[in-house]
């Protein structure tokens, strides 16, 4: 029979850091678009790619914000900025879609809800 006692290996492995320091740490490193975010964006960017909307993007991550930028060519103003600020989250959202003016399109809680605004749906047309 073990006893029971405060030094059985299994408190032992145990590792406290300090609430503060976690969040030090946090706030040094950059905004970046998680896996599940960037593969939505993506699979967007793929069909505007293969209907010939869209040609060139850059990825920025800043240190307040990431920012998913989309291009019609590579020497041009972004037609559209796919922005993750987790500022906002609490607010208005953290992720927002912004046109190459500065107008806010659309701005949500829900990254999929979000990148609606830029899915162009097929409609038919009567000629």
């Amino acid at each position: 029979m073990t006893d029971r006692g405060g030094t059985e290996d299994g408190d032992a492995s145990a590792i406290l850091i300090p609430l503060a320091e976690a969040r030090r740490e946090r706030l040094n490193q950059p905004v970046a678009f998680d896996r599940r975010e960037l593969d939505m964006i993506l699979r967007l960017y793929g069909r505007m790619v293969a209907a010939n909307e869209w040609r060139d993007y850059a990825i920025d991550h800043l240190a307040y914000r990431a920012v998913f930028s989309v291009f019609r060519r590579a020497h041009d103003v972004p037609l559209y900025q796919i922005v993750k600020d987790p500022r906002l989250a609490r607010r208005q959202g953290a992720f927002s879609v912004v046109a190459a003016g500065g107008r806010i399109l659309k701005r949500g809680h829900e990254l999929a809800r979000v990148l609606n605004v830029l899915d162009n749906k097929l409609t038919l047309v009567k000629a």
